[in-house]
Parts: structure tokens; C-alpha cells; sequence
């Protein structure tokens, strides 16, 4: 019996050392184990690798270029846009000086000892309406033209012999523009035709 015991307590601990054996040898293995390393670019791939890279680098320095000249194109309007809504401003304030000129020289023209100062006043209303040209500024004096009611105001309507129905008849107070855009209408009266005496 004794001998029977002994011989199975011997198996198990060679089963014992066999399993220490097999894990002690798996780590060893494992470690041996390595990833392929990676296969150098050949010199075509990494002259299209280049090329590529070189391609994209040009583009965003063409995209930086547009954006650039948008901007400055931009900028460069805006500032033109509102220069002209400045210079628009003060033209208009310079309007009513212009009419009080006008008006004063038509009175001095009825007094001959005011010649020469009417002629000195004038020379300064011509300075004035030639800054209105460097400047893109027209005036609207539409004696005798048909009467357009997107340049002109009507005050009245009155009946003349001599100017043809739907025409101005007379200029109250001129109008004037700037590069197209209406900065004050001309007042004006307009010819009804001739009058119902003048038919009969």
C-alpha cells in the first residue's frame, strides 16, 4: 500500500514541474514574437508623396491670394462709397448757399452801382459749381423740357401760350445730381398749354 502511495505522489508532482515547465515557457515565446517593421518609400513614392504636399501648398496660397484681393477690392469700394455719401452730405448743405447767391445777384443786377461787387459774388459762385463738377455734381435747369416728375417738382400748373402743355415753363429753383443719384429735384412750374382765351 505504502509503495502504491509513493508512486502516485511522485506522478503528481512530475505533473506539477511538466505544467510550471510549459508556462513558464509561453512568456518566453511571446516576447519573441515581433511586428514586421514597415518597408521603406521607395524614391517614386516619395516624389509624389512631394508633389502632393507641393500641390496642396499651392493651392492655399492661391486661395490666400483671392481672399487677399477680395478684401482689397472690398475695402477700396467702401472707402469710394463713402467718400461719395460724404462729399453727397456736404454738397447738399452748400445748396441753399448756392440759392441765396443766385438770389442776391439777381437783386444787385437791378442796381448798376453794385456792378462790381455783383461781379466779384459771381466769380465766387462760379468757384462753387466748378468744385460741384470735380466732383461728379450736375445741375437740373430744365426751361423748356418736358416735365419729368423723377428730376423735377411741380409747384404749380399753370396755362402759357407759348411753352407746350406738359413742358416747363419756368425754373423756381434748380435741381442738381451726383453720378446719377438725385440729391435735389428742380422746382418748376408747368405749361398747361394755352389758355381757354387763347383758343377762342
Amino acid at each position: 500500500m505504502t509503495n502504491k502511495n509513493q508512486s502516485k505522489a511522485e506522478e503528481q508532482k512530475d505533473s506539477q514541474v511538466d505544467s510550471e515547465d510549459v508556462s513558464t515557457e509561453s512568456p518566453a515565446s511571446d516576447s519573441q514574437e515581433q511586428t514586421p517593421a514597415e518597408e521603406p518609400l521607395t524614391i517614386e513614392a516619395q516624389l509624389e508623396q512631394a508633389k502632393e504636399e507641393s500641390r496642396k501648398n499651392h493651392e492655399r496660397y492661391l486661395r490666400a491670394v483671392a481672399d487677399w484681393e477680395n478684401y482689397r477690392r472690398r475695402m477700396t469700394r467702401e472707402k469710394e462709397e463713402l467718400r461719395k455719401h460724404v462729399t453727397a452730405s456736404l454738397i447738399e448743405e452748400f445748396l441753399p448757399v448756392l440759392d441765396n447767391l443766385a438770389l442776391g445777384l439777381q437783386t444787385a443786377a437791378n442796381h448798376p452801382e453794385a456792378k462790381n461787387v455783383a461781379q466779384g459774388f459771381a466769380m465766387v459762385g462760379d468757384q462753387i459749381r466748378a468744385i460741384f463738377e470735380q466732383n461728379g455734381v450736375s445741375e437740373i435747369d430744365p426751361l423748356g423740357e418736358p416735365f419729368d416728375p423723377h428730376q423735377h417738382e411741380a409747384m404749380a400748373h399753370q396755362p402759357d401760350d407759348t411753352v407746350a402743355e406738359g413742358h416747363v415753363m419756368q425754373v423756381i429753383r434748380k435741381g442738381y445730381s451726383m453720378d446719377g443719384r438725385l440729391l435735389r429735384a428742380a422746382s418748376v412750374l408747368v405749361s398747361s398749354g394755352p389758355s381757354e382765351d387763347a383758343d377762342k
